[in-house]
């Protein structure tokens, strides 16, 4: 039997808990998780009989709009959990619960609590134990479903359409122009003409290398992930509302550049690509060679800045999100112009 759908905290009682975890809930405590831009998040802490200490709870953005506008988003991740993730190897959290109202954005989702894992730090960094860590993780995204064409018997996951790329490319030098006058002078004059250089190369580039796919995560960064405190192996996986199909390499690429700063990538990109590499052939990935995926990860760079432009100039600014986008972009910008992404397009 269904608990059905809460969309506020305060529905969130020990009664409708306990027929959610199917166990006893005697008491709980919400406190609030994030900042709430695309929804709101709390961690719960449970006393009672059958259930799990604490919980993490995802609901629907408060605003009704932005409710409605991402009902999509909503609803993709909540497939994402109930009927993707069992088929392939990404470690994400455990979800005990998830619902959704039909034709609407109010949905539930009752996740593991992860903690003592860390979060991730977009603008920190990470190491390169962390990086290897990650991109093999990947890999179990990416390969078990490589170029599976039941993927796109999901309404919701399809490949670019010529209509979206047209849009995309139509609208990425003003995008462009948003993001550059927004952050000023946190964008280098060097890191402006390579972002207007990959904004005129949009098109080709979201037409390019269409023969290989899997699901993308389409925000695979740091803030996105979450780490063993004492630096074991082993992260997870969060937000799965931007999951989509395309070249593969895009999710690695844009991990690689926007997390690593450019002198720890340049020394270890090759190792880490070979690392990613070899998790999916141990997921069963045949006819892509390494060298092959060297060059889509070359090539799938511009998803860097591409993310980060339209991120920014179209999402909620402050002054920790100009910050991260700002880095992220020196970092991407860096790795095109070191890796000669744009002569591959």
């Amino acid at each position: 039997m269904s608990a059905g759908v809460v969309t506020e905290a305060e529905g969130l009682t020990p009664a409708w808990l306990g027929e959610a975890l199917g166990g006893r809930v005697d008491d709980v405590v919400a406190a609030p998780v994030g900042t709430g831009q695309i929804g709101t998040c709390y961690r719960l802490t449970l006393t009672g009989d059958g259930v799990p200490a604490s919980v993490l709870v995802k609901l629907p953005a408060a605003d009704q709009g932005s409710r409605d506008l991402l009902a999509g988003a909503y609803r993709g991740e909540l497939v994402f959990y109930a009927d993707i993730a069992p088929t392939v190897a990404v470690r994400v959290p455990t979800c005990h619960y998830a619902a959704i109202t039909p034709g609407s954005g109010d949905f539930v989702l009752v996740m593991e609590d992860l903690a003592p894992a860390v979060q991730g730090d977009q603008i920190g960094g990470c190491t390169v134990a962390q990086a290897r860590d990650a991109v093999t993780n990947l890999a179990g995204l990416h390969g078990p479903r490589w170029s599976d064409p039941t993927l796109q018997d999901y309404d919701h996951l399809t490949l670019q359409s010529p209509a979206d790329i047209d849009l995309l490319t139509e609208l990425a030098p003003s995008t462009t122009e948003l993001f550059v006058e927004g952050l000023g002078d946190l964008v280098s004059l060097e890191d402006r003409a390579t972002l207007r250089e990959c904004a005129e190369v949009v098109g080709p580039w979201s037409y390019a290398r269409g023969e290989r796919y899997a699901l993308v995560h389409g925000d695979y960064r740091l803030d996105n992930l979450m780490f063993h405190p004492d630096g074991a192996s082993g992260s997870v996986a969060l937000d799965w509302q931007t999951l989509s199909l395309g070249l593969p390499a895009r999710d690695l690429a844009y991990f690689v550049g926007t997390s690593l700063d450019p002198e720890a990538r340049r020394a270890h990109e090759r190792d880490l690509v070979a690392a990613y590499h070899r998790a999916l052939l141990g997921h069963g990935v045949t006819g892509h060679d390494l060298e092959e995926c060297w060059e889509d990860y070359r090539f799938s760079m511009v998803q860097g800045p591409l993310v980060a432009t339209f991120g920014c100039a179209y999402g909620t600014r402050s002054e920790r999100g100009d910050r991260m986008f700002a880095t992220m972009v020196a970092r991407s910008c860096a790795a095109i112009r070191d890796l000669g992404t744009l002569s591959l397009v």
